[in-house]
């Protein structure tokens, strides 16, 4: 009976998202958009599953100049495509997890 309760611990713990805010968080709540705490963790959660964290500094951005986006999505350039492509994994994504 005590392993069965020490495995659930452990199992609440591994799988309890950290406290730590990561830049998709930061940008989500920190934006003009009336995003609430919750959803923004979530956005958080995909990004975490989906970019590395450099894609997610890249990607946090788009929540204050809306432009860079269209910059980047219009780009000619292979290394922007190839975010690009990850960037919309991770909008569709976050789009279908998060979904209320």
């Amino acid at each position: 009976m005590i392993n069965r309760l020490m495995i659930a611990a452990a199992a609440v713990v591994l799988t309890t998202p950290l406290a730590v805010a990561g830049p998709i968080d930061s940008a989500c709540v920190r934006s003009d958009r009336s995003a609430s705490r919750q959803l923004c963790g979530c956005i958080q959660q995909v990004a975490d599953m989906t970019l590395s964290r450099a894609d997610q500094r890249r990607a946090a951005k788009f929540f204050a100049d809306a432009d860079e986006a269209q910059q980047v999505r219009m780009s000619k350039s292979d290394s922007d495509n190839a975010f690009w492509a990850r960037y919309k994994n991770f909008a569709t994504t976050a789009e279908a997890y998060c979904a209320n």
